[in-house]
């Protein structure tokens, strides 16, 4: 896994090219979105709608931002597994999830 932090910008923007690279995403390369739970799921596809902008920036569309919860200004987790050629997108609400999950139970008394 591949991870990396970006902040989304005011056109939906997210640019981490250490991610992308290990995922061996160009400029132009064409994207499958799917919304699975609060996560957001991309693929590289063929026949994607989506793709990478000329400067190699991920651009998250406006409806898909506004499905996952994701703001302008919000910073997201992107974890990429480059073996099975996905790329996952956390917003801030999922990481809170997460982390909240793991604090409680720490916090419960319970061990690593």
């Amino acid at each position: 896994m591949v991870y990396g932090m970006a902040r989304v910008d005011c056109h939906g923007r997210v640019a981490d090219r250490a991610v992308l690279a290990a995922l061996g995403w160009a400029a132009g390369c064409r994207l499958d979105f799917q919304q699975v739970e609060r996560l957001l799921v991309i693929r590289a596809d063929s026949c994607g709608v989506f793709q990478l902008t000329r400067q190699g920036h991920l651009r998250l569309p406006a409806h898909v931002r506004h499905c996952c919860g994701v703001h302008t200004g919000d910073r997201v987790l992107l974890a990429a597994d480059p073996v099975g050629g996905l790329l996952v997108v956390h917003p801030p609400a999922a990481l809170d999830e997460l982390v909240a999950g793991c604090h409680g139970r720490l916090s419960a008394g319970e061990r690593a």
